[in-house]
């Protein structure tokens, strides 16, 4: 990535990975907008959520339109969005839509995304569709312009290895 461009970031993991918490920190660092992915869920979609039902690859992909269409308007000026992209497909998708997409996925154990997941309040996520999305979860290939970091350890932390990540490439 040229130092004279700010990146775009498209920050990935299931839910109660802290995505938007680390997202707004890196976007922070970097001078750039932040936007969460769950900003973009259409209606009907919360509503199959808040109900315990997993969404599927229909329910997802005017969702995923509208995150792609954020990147593709910050081509510019970078930016750092925040979405599950759970599947490879999904990221090719979001990847596509503007030259430089970097994905930052925050990798970690079920254990500790549900015990997160659990402790939140007012979330329409669920707890019992954590599961859905590990199954559903494909890894970063060696194709994806990206990079892997934890979940566990503060936001401060996890933002600085975000920020090495990004700025390393």
């Amino acid at each position: 990535m040229s130092h004279h461009t700010a990146p775009l970031v498209v920050v990935i993991g299931v839910s109660d990975s802290r995505k938007t918490t680390v997202g707004r920190l890196l976007a922070r660092h970097l001078g750039v907008p932040c936007a969460g992915g769950d900003d973009f869920h259409p209606a009907p979609n919360v509503a199959k959520m808040r109900a315990g039902h997993p969404l599927d690859d229909e329910d997802r992909r005017p969702w995923l339109d509208e995150i792609a269409r954020w990147p593709a308007g910050h081509a510019d000026g970078g930016g750092v969005v925040t979405c599950s992209a759970l599947k490879r497909r999904y990221r090719a998708r979001l990847a596509s839509a503007a030259p430089r997409v970097f994905l930052l996925h925050r990798d970690g154990s079920p254990e500790l995304s549900a015990a997160r997941i659990t402790a939140r309040r007012g979330r329409f996520m669920p707890p019992e569709l954590l599961r859905t999305q590990f199954a559903d979860f494909e890894p970063l290939g060696d194709d994806e312009a990206g990079s892997a970091i934890p979940i566990d350890g503060t936001p401060q932390v996890t933002a600085a290895l975000a920020r090495a990540a990004v700025t390393s490439t």
